[in-house]
């Protein structure tokens, strides 16, 4: 890892001199957009959590001298060494950089400390694709084709870079407070031979992942499990399934669990709604088509094939951008309290002032893990649930779900702490309802898993059903697991 940090460093030339006033000065060969800012997570009013990862969350925070608000990415330190995935941050970080278009967020500028690296990002208060699908229960054909035009311009710029994206969904599609589509999350990023900034990526991250399994399961490509190696492909088939799913509110390939859905995208067993267009139809077909050269945007001809389809009729590519979208479905509020703060990330590795050079990322040592700071506080989220947590307990995981009964469900926070304890609140009364027996026996507590929502929490006495509308069975499942693993 440090030697891997070394030659990462040397290749960006980044130099850092101490001033006469102790702050450092850095020069970089590399003309980042984006600088590291010399700054604190307590420069920053954090707000709601906008979505979370396996090493990762994104809050909304604004800062406290400019009052400008981003969508600021928090990245576990530990965890990125400790997993070997210093490269592709940096790979996300300086693909983030270079670039440059209006269908895409944009990255500000980073800073770091101790426990944490942090991107300032772009804010899109539009919220995800994925709630205007969910809270419409399914989108008309002339919204489905606003956003799908938008994504088809922010992708063809990303491929005529020489990057896949290779996790396009509507979870990853932002809108701005106007209802624009900004592709987001490059976490997954994979640079092709030849592309245009691969001068600047690391070597690591740049040439071992084209045949590995990255994505979320509902819009994998068949070929990505075969294994076959990456092509722009990847992100049309994807394409395809949340064009499906925008039109018919579900993902064309759901099922009861991964292997299911794997199952039936090789057979690619797909039914389409009678309500579908025959141009819509004939886009998915063809974008879903088995053969990844043979999906329009794919081929020879490139992205005119795809944008002189049928579907796309009436669109103004060359104003893409200046249209007016769709009406953005507000969040409904509820009496029994919002999803407010859902996290899989430790919160306690947020908070620490110090500051690092961009040059030390994964390089702290093992003693600087050993006292962990609480977020300052958890009161920045959501206070209410701070009654529920010991004085030194942090969150590991908590959402909003459904408890499901025989003829019945409610809602209800279920909390996940580092204590480890698994409980699980009424949002209304604010009391606890659960507390379900830990133990790091999996014959005594169990998780299984039944569908991308749905999750099964086992112990000797009771089984328990919930249902995560956001479809974080699984994370609920490793989260839970790692725990007992530690």
């Amino acid at each position: 890892m440090l030697a891997m940090e070394k030659d990462f460093d040397s290749m960006l030339r980044i130099q850092s001199n101490s001033s006469s006033d102790g702050s450092v000065q850095r020069s970089q060969s590399i003309p980042f957009r984006a600088p590291q800012e010399n700054c604190t997570i307590q420069d920053f009013e954090l707000g709601k959590i906008y979505g979370v990862g396996s090493y990762s969350k994104v809050v909304r925070a604004k800062k406290k001298d400019t009052g400008s608000v981003y969508a600021l990415k928090i990245m576990d330190k530990k965890f990125i060494s400790k997993e070997n995935k210093t490269a592709y941050v940096k790979l996300e970080r300086l693909v983030l950089d270079k670039l440059d278009h209006p269908g895409i967020v944009r990255l500000y500028f980073t800073f770091q400390d101790t426990f944490s690296l942090y991107m300032a990002l772009e804010s899109c208060e539009g919220g995800e694709l994925f709630d205007q699908i969910t809270r419409k229960g399914r989108l008309s054909e002339d919204e489905a084709r606003f956003y799908a035009a938008e994504v088809v311009d922010a992708l063809e710029y990303i491929h005529n870079l020489g990057l896949i994206h290779r996790d396009i969904k509507p979870e990853n599609l932002l809108l701005t407070a106007e209802g624009h589509i900004k592709i987001a999350d490059f976490g997954s990023v994979k640079p092709m031979q030849g592309c245009k900034i691969m001068d600047f990526l690391p070597k690591a991250a740049s040439d071992d992942r084209a045949s590995t399994f990255v994505g979320t399961a509902a819009y994998v490509p068949p070929e990505v499990l075969n294994p076959s190696p990456a092509t722009f492909g990847n992100d049309l088939w994807a394409l395809g399934c949340t064009l499906y799913q925008m039109l018919s509110g579900t993902s064309p390939f759901k099922d009861a669990s991964e292997w299911l859905i794997f199952q039936r995208i090789i057979a690619r067993n797909i039914q389409f709604p009678d309500y579908f267009s025959d141009e819509a139809r004939d886009l998915i077909d063809r974008l879903l088509d088995l053969d990844p050269s043979r999906r329009p945007g794919a081929g020879p001809n490139g992205y005119t094939v795809l944008k002189k389809h049928p579907f796309f009729k009436g669109v103004d590519w060359s104003k893409i951008r200046h249209q007016m979208p769709p009406k953005l479905a507000m969040e409904l509020e509820s009496p029994e309290g919002d999803d407010v703060y859902d996290s899989s990330w430790n919160l306690s590795h947020v908070g620490d002032s110090s500051r690092q050079p961009e040059g030390n990322i994964g390089a702290a040592s093992s003693e600087e893990f050993g006292h962990i700071t609480r977020l300052g506080s958890i009161d920045s989220f959501d206070s209410k649930w701070q009654q529920f947590l010991d004085p030194s307990e942090s969150v590991i995981m908590i959402s909003m779900v459904k408890k499901m009964q025989k003829l019945t469900s409610k809602k209800v926070q279920l909390i996940l702490t580092n204590k480890p304890k698994l409980i699980y609140v009424d949002p209304s009364k604010l009391i606890v309802k659960g507390n379900i027996m830990w133990s790091n026996n999996p014959d005594e507590l169990s998780i299984q898993v039944t569908s991308p929502s749905g999750f099964k929490i086992c112990t000797p006495k009771k089984v328990l059903s919930f249902e995560d509308v956001k479809q974080r069975a699984y994370q609920w499942k490793k989260a839970i697991e790692g725990l007992q693993n530690r």
